[in-house]
């Protein structure tokens, strides 16, 4: 048997070359890679040598040749394919070992220039990929350090089944794709800039190409009658949903997951160092968000926005659950619950309760919240795209545009209101007191209409709205809105601003004697 080892990243490479010569497996190679398998003492070909060959052009041409692809696309079961072979003295080739040169960690350093770019496309290497995925019953093929360990177990227990040459077979053809369209974002998104050759990269590739792994298939989708499957992007930010650990429950659903999260984002984008949140959700929106000292003041602060919609919610909380927070969750029902880490206390507390999905979501260790930079909203036979909702606002970025000026303590509030309608279904009327949600109206038609639920969900909760703080994702077009909000029991108003309106609106606060401050930013979610 020959095998051929080229790669570029070198991790475990020569104790696969080690172990392949210790089975009598005579090893090929080329440039870096066959002088690391040399100095360590191991019978190398070189396959300059073996084609006769040389390297050219800078490496650019060493493995483009017949003796190369021959041996890895001949069938062994076709007789002439193996005349044809000997009679062109080619040997088969039985194993290739590639990785690719580093084109994706090139174009993601800073600095990183068109030329950079394109001396790091591997021409020869996504070839001989391609050739031995193609004739995956004669050739294993690996492209990731990943596989060698499973690969020398099978070799040494008799050989590779069908079923791991496959399957190495599929993963290198997903590799090229990924790698192809790596190649094609970067370059389809740079232009030239009229009347010189500078290059410059935009923000949005003419041609998109995006690469998903499935995590999992689902029972169902929104609805029993659609099927559906749960996939991750080939690099997730870490913090992300999809990096959770289920510790206990039944399988998530295609709702539980949407719902989680809407859940996650929220919780995460409260800093855990400086305090407790907890956020619940219900169809994708807050139904409670609140922070506190603990995880169980948070939540209960939470769940005392709305009860009856808390009932069968999504709890997250970006603080590890103990056991007296634990406790307390389960004497509602929930479907979901998802925190950074759990006690083996609180773990307990759930041992019996099969129906809840518990999720352990590890934060950023560099205190980062794992956004992702974008965001693609799928339309009828096309995508949209935008740069993600990635605004943070600070007390430095409002703007008191009434004669009533907000209290340090309302500040705060505003801060806090401001964060949790980013969350919330346009329209999107948050009140807000002491860092907890106090009514919630969201996704309807007319602001308005959002503003009197917000107040309604508030009395049903018994909660008074009186001296609450107001944040509406975007601006008041008229003063009816403000107004509203105001009879409700607002003394504090956040809005972005920007209406053609803005001075009836700050006439309209004035008049009812309520401070307002603008965001200068809108956080409409659809």
């Amino acid at each position: 048997m020959n095998a051929l080892l080229s790669v570029s990243d070198k991790t475990g490479i020569l104790e696969l070359a080690q172990a392949l010569h210790a089975q009598g497996i005579k090893l090929l190679s080329t440039g870096g890679t066959a002088k690391l398998l040399f100095d360590a003492g191991l019978p190398v070909t070189e396959v300059a040598d073996m084609t006769g060959f040389p390297e050219m052009l800078d490496g650019r041409v060493k493995t483009l040749h017949p003796k190369v692809h021959g041996g890895l696309l001949a069938r062994r079961d076709l007789p002439e394919h193996m005349a044809a072979i000997a009679a062109h003295g080619i040997d088969t080739i039985d194993i290739l070992v590639v990785n690719l040169y580093p084109f994706e960690a090139t174009v993601a350093k800073a600095g990183c220039t068109l030329e950079d770019a394109i001396e790091n496309i591997d021409i020869g290497g996504p070839a001989m990929v391609r050739s031995a995925a193609k004739n995956w019953k004669d050739v294993a093929v690996l492209t990731d350090a990943s596989q060698y360990a499973q690969v020398l177990t099978e070799l040494n227990n008799g050989g590779l089944t069908l079923k791991t040459k496959f399957a190495l077979s599929v993963a290198a053809f997903n590799r090229i794709s990924q790698y192809d369209g790596a190649i094609s974002n970067y370059l389809s998104a740079i232009n030239f800039e009229e009347g010189n050759n500078t290059p410059v990269l935009q923000a949005f590739p003419a041609q998109a190409n995006s690469q998903f792994i499935k995590l999992q298939d689902l029972r169902y989708g929104e609805n029993p009658h659609q099927q559906a499957a749960f996939y991750r992007d080939l690099h997730p930010a870490a913090g992300s949903l999809v990096t959770a650990v289920q510790l206990h429950g039944k399988e998530l659903s295609f709702n539980n997951i949407a719902d989680a999260d809407a859940a996650w984002e929220c919780v995460k984008s409260f800093d855990a160092s400086k305090e407790a949140a907890c956020v619940i959700v219900k169809h994708a929106n807050p139904c409670g968000v609140a922070v506190g000292m603990d995880a169980l003041e948070a939540y209960n602060k939470a769940f005392q926005t709305d009860p009856t919609s808390a009932f069968g919610g999504i709890i997250a909380l970006n603080r590890t659950l103990d056991e007296r927070a634990a406790l307390q969750i389960s004497k509602q029902f929930v479907e979901v619950l998802m925190a950074p880490d759990f006690t083996p206390e609180a773990l307990e507390v759930f041992k019996t309760k099969v129906n809840v999905r518990i999720l352990k979501i590890s934060l950023p260790a560099d205190g980062s919240q794992g956004r992702n930079v974008m965001d693609i909203k799928r339309v009828s036979s096309g995508l949209l795209m935008q740069t993600a909702d990635n605004h943070e606002l600070t007390l430095a970025d409002l703007k008191v545009v009434t004669k009533v000026q907000p209290t340090a303590e309302q500040l705060q509030d505003l801060l806090f209101a401001w964060n949790v309608a980013k969350f919330v279904k346009s329209n999107a009327i948050v009140f807000c007191k002491g860092g907890m949600t106090m009514g919630v109206g969201a996704g309807q038609m007319s602001r308005l209409d959002s503003a009197r639920i917000a107040s309604i969900k508030a009395q049903h909760a018994n909660l008074s709205l009186v001296g609450t703080v107001v944040a509406s994702d975007a601006f008041f077009p008229f003063r009816d809105g403000l107004d509203v909000v105001v009879d409700a029991g607002a003394s504090c108003v956040i809005q972005p601003g920007g209406s053609m309106r803005d001075q009836e609106v700050i006439d309209a606060a004035d008049e009812r004697g309520v401070a307002m401050v603008f965001s200068g930013v809108r956080h409409f979610r659809h």
